[in-house]
């Protein structure tokens, strides 16, 4: 199994509009993208300083799943319409689980 964490830390002008957006959209991808085995994401609970805000966790049977959900036109505009215009800083990893 393969699974994907992306961070995010949102930009300073970033509206509570626009990050209920980015979930509204994210929500929506699992039943769109079937190679999505789970799909888990929300905001930082604040418990430490210094962390991200948001963060997505996505499981997918194998490597080729995930390239299936990463280049989904859909998971695509996700990124460029909601994601990018409101990000300061993004970390991302794939790791066997």
């Amino acid at each position: 199994m393969i699974r994907h964490v992306v961070l995010f830390t949102w930009s300073e002008d970033a509206t509570d509009e626009q990050k209920a957006r980015v979930a509204a959209e994210l929500r929506e991808l699992p039943g769109l993208i079937p190679q999505i085995r789970a799909y888990t994401f929300g905001g930082d609970l604040g418990v430490n300083q210094g962390n991200h805000e948001f963060a997505v966790v996505a499981d997918f049977d194998t490597v080729d799943d995930y390239l299936v959900y990463r280049d989904h036109p859909r998971h695509l505009a996700v990124v460029t319409d909601h994601i990018r215009p409101i990000l300061a800083a993004r970390a991302a990893v794939q790791i066997e689980a």
